[in-house]
């Protein structure tokens, strides 16, 4: 086998594999710098208020590599991701989320994935709040 076919071929793989990237919709998400309360810039600290539509877990670096606990929260201005806090800390103090649930978020902005997100400071549903963070991001709520 010449070395020009296989260059060639090497070639028409790369530019294959890009179409179908390009087709499939392959998303690159530049990563997160930091970890945990690192996270949590209190200038770009907003309210949301909205509707729980889902609740999943999923590792992610706000739950520093663990397992969190995260909503998805209709809001008046479309869906939003709320990165709450590790599953096990919600699972140990018997917090659980529901879909329907009315929901007002205090929390810090974060760009992860492509999307504008919240980093949970506080959530109040009906008279109940949860405070989750101090105003420096830093976990309130651990585990016993």
């Amino acid at each position: 086998m010449k070395l020009s076919s296989l260059f060639l071929g090497a070639l028409f793989a790369v530019a294959v594999l890009a179409v179908l990237l390009l087709v499939v919709g392959g998303e690159f998400y530049r990563p997160v710098q930091g970890q945990g309360a690192a996270l949590y810039n209190p200038a770009n600290e907003v309210v949301v208020k909205g509707v729980v539509e889902q609740v999943t877990e999923f590792t992610c670096p706000v739950s520093e590599g663990e397992l969190g606990t995260h909503l998805m929260v209709k809001t008046s201005d479309g869906m939003m991701q709320i990165h709450l806090v590790q599953a096990r800390i919600l699972r140990s103090q018997q917090v659980k989320f529901n879909s329907g649930d009315q929901v007002e978020v205090v929390g810090a902005k974060l760009h992860y994935r492509g999307h504008d997100d919240l980093i949970a400071r506080e959530i109040t549903r009906g008279n109940e709040t949860l405070v989750f963070r101090d105003h420096a991001g830093k976990l309130l709520m651990t585990q016993p």
